[in-house]
């Protein structure tokens, strides 16, 4: 349904889109920006505000980094906010190109619509939910049904599902898994933060932890308490390769399909012209970007080519 497409072949098209041959030459591709400045930015050029999901901040750090390095002309600013704050900043016009772990939905696009502005959307990576547990607790395992059914005020243990925020992607996504608009609050906690998650858990065998893979990874090598921290395995019971088995989050697990509590992230490029969106949105998808998203230890979208090179002669 989305499509992926390599860096080198977007920017090759691209360079051809943003020819100054263009039928609507005299009208200002973005009207809040005069003309002076729109004339000094191209797909590698420029400003550009990001809303991003904020528990992939830590990779998009990583990407961040190797663009400018490649490109020092373009400017990256990163508007960091749970999933439906981020989803807020791109409606409003606040940022023009989002990295979230779902496209927008018919009503947070009508606006868009309205300006006659098409959404340019590729996936660029796969990530995990991960459930951690105090180690004082006997449990190593846990149920996507238990999850959900104490999202929705039913608890055999009553023990309490810390959240990293009630806006977060996270917490949107077992909210859709448990088809419930809304969920009670008897049994679930939010916090203010992926690391508020773990200092909760490890101060507290009677709590579960949900939190992003990726702010996973990056928290628990420097967290003061982490060998009281436990990652659960959790059921696969969802979708074609549901075997009823349980797994750990990583790589593997994820690509492989055995890991349910995984979601794809997407770009999302809403920008009105032919801008810096296209080029950064180029290098997430292209390989380069699949690298960053590859060492990271998340699955990228298209696996990054290896060049072999074979002699005759040693």
């Amino acid at each position: 349904m989305k499509s992926i497409i390599k860096a080198g072949v977007v920017l090759g098209l691209l360079v051809a889109a943003c020819s100054p041959n263009r039928q609507d030459g005299d009208r200002l591709a973005d009207p809040g920006r005069t003309r002076e400045e729109q004339s000094q930015e191209d797909i590698l050029v420029g400003t550009l505000s990001v809303a991003v999901d904020e528990s992939v901040m830590p990779l998009l750090k990583e990407q961040e980094e190797v663009f400018l390095s490649a490109y020092p002309n373009a400017k990256l600013s990163f508007i960091t906010k749970p999933e439906v704050l981020a989803i807020r900043e791109l409606v409003s016009g606040k940022a023009s190109v989002a990295i979230l772990a779902r496209p927008l939905n018919e009503e947070e696009e009508a606006s868009f619509k309205q300006r006659s502005i098409t959404p340019r959307t590729f996936a660029v990576w796969s990530d995990g939910i991960v459930v951690v547990s105090n180690t004082k607790s006997a449990d190593t395992s846990v149920t996507i049904s238990y999850l959900t059914n104490a999202m929705k005020g039913k608890s055999v243990d009553s023990r309490k599902i810390v959240f990293d925020n009630i806006n977060s992607s996270s917490f949107r996504f077992l909210r859709e898994l448990g088809q419930m608009e809304k969920a009670a609050s008897t049994f679930v906690e939010a916090g203010s933060g992926a690391k508020s998650v773990l200092e909760a858990v490890a101060q507290s065998p009677d709590k579960l932890g949900i939190l992003g893979y990726n702010e996973y990874r990056d928290l628990i090598a420097s967290f003061p308490n982490k060998n009281n921290i436990r990652i659960l395995s959790v059921q696969n019971t969802l979708g074609e390769k549901a075997d009823n088995r349980f797994y750990i989050p990583n790589q593997s697990t994820i690509a492989a399909g055995q890991y349910p509590l995984q979601r794809t992230f997407y770009v999302l490029n809403y920008q009105p012209n032919l801008g810096l969106g296209i080029g950064f949105s180029a290098f997430l998808t292209g390989d380069r970007g699949q690298r960053i998203v590859l060492k990271a230890g998340l699955v990228p979208a298209t696996m990054p080519g290896r060049e072999i090179i074979v002699r005759d002669n040693i």
